[in-house]
């Protein structure tokens, strides 16, 4: 069955909380505040954590932030408990991290539902991740609030290649992340991030309703054009690179002087000095190795 783990200052709320979910069968272990709330997470795991907003020392937002920068922890879901009712405090624990909101006294058979409800969700979210940790994507999910809420194991080798990584995973990385998520971008978008020696692509995913978006990362390899790639590889100029691209492609020497809006009798000296750096005589031989060159990237 489950276990849940319930944070709150009043020992009489914990025991009335205590009470409801001993009778559903489940499992339940109590914090006081909120320090002692997350050293009991690191060591047991719950599936659900029911937190109260408002305690001493560390409130209860406070330790749901905590909760959601643990990468061990962070894929917990939080419902709050509290007697509040204003609205900014409803957003304050959602921001926070938290799935979930209720007021108390709290009512048994809502939040058994809840509770089922919360678990049942986050049972599949990572079924879904082992899924994709068997099929090696190197795929991480962010929430709303730009919190990582899980990463498979490639993302974190290659995240652990990437100088200062930890630094760099939450000064640069999540704060790109929230800003990609608060503009319209479409699934398959791509993006450059840099960092210390190299650079990384990001590829969005997916999107859910709920705001969570899955990204995908890896090494950023520069595309280069064909005339480009000819251009490197065979150690000629740019506008003979042209010229030898669309040779490549089949083009006559006046078509190729429209495409690149030049004279034709300019496209053949550029041929003639393609010919000679390539130690060739005729286009048919010229084309083939730019051809056999664009194969090879």
């Amino acid at each position: 069955m489950y276990t849940v783990l319930v944070v709150d200052d009043s020992p009489d709320s914990l025991s009335l909380i205590n009470d409801i979910l001993e009778k559903e069968g489940i499992s339940t272990l109590v914090a006081l505040e909120g320090g002692q709330a997350i050293t009991i997470a690191e060591q047991i795991k719950p599936d659900i954590i029911l937190l109260d907003a408002v305690m001493p020392k560390m409130d209860g937002f406070e330790t749901c932030i905590r909760l959601k920068q643990n990468r061990l922890l962070n894929h917990i879901p939080v419902v709050f408990m509290t007697g509040l009712k204003e609205s900014e405090n409803v957003l304050k624990g959602l921001n926070a991290g938290g799935v979930d909101y209720i007021t108390k006294p709290v009512n048994p058979e809502e939040l058994i539902a809840r509770i089922k409800t919360h678990i049942n969700n986050a049972q599949i979210t990572s079924s879904a991740q082992k899924a994709l940790d068997s099929i090696g994507q190197t795929l991480f999910s962010v929430s709303k609030t730009g919190q990582l809420m899980w990463a498979t194991p490639q993302t974190h080798n290659f995240l652990s290649t990437i100088p200062h990584a930890d630094d760099w995973l939450s000064e640069q990385l999540l704060p790109f992340v929230a800003d990609i998520m608060r503009g319209p971008v479409k699934n398959g978008s791509t993006f450059k991030l840099k960092y210390e020696g190299g650079s990384c692509e990001l590829a969005l995913v997916s999107s859910q309703a709920s705001g969570d978006c899955t990204f995908r990362i890896g090494l950023y390899t520069e595309t280069l054009t064909g005339e480009e790639v000819l251009k490197s590889k065979l150690s000629i100029t740019s506008r003979e690179s042209e010229v030898l691209y669309w040779l490549s492609n089949g083009k006559t020497n006046k078509e190729i002087a429209i495409i690149l809006s030049i004279g034709s009798r300019t496209v053949n000296k550029h041929l003639e000095q393609v010919f000679a750096k390539l130690g060739v005589e005729n286009r048919t031989t010229a084309a083939g190795i730019a051809i056999r060159t664009l194969a090879q990237g």
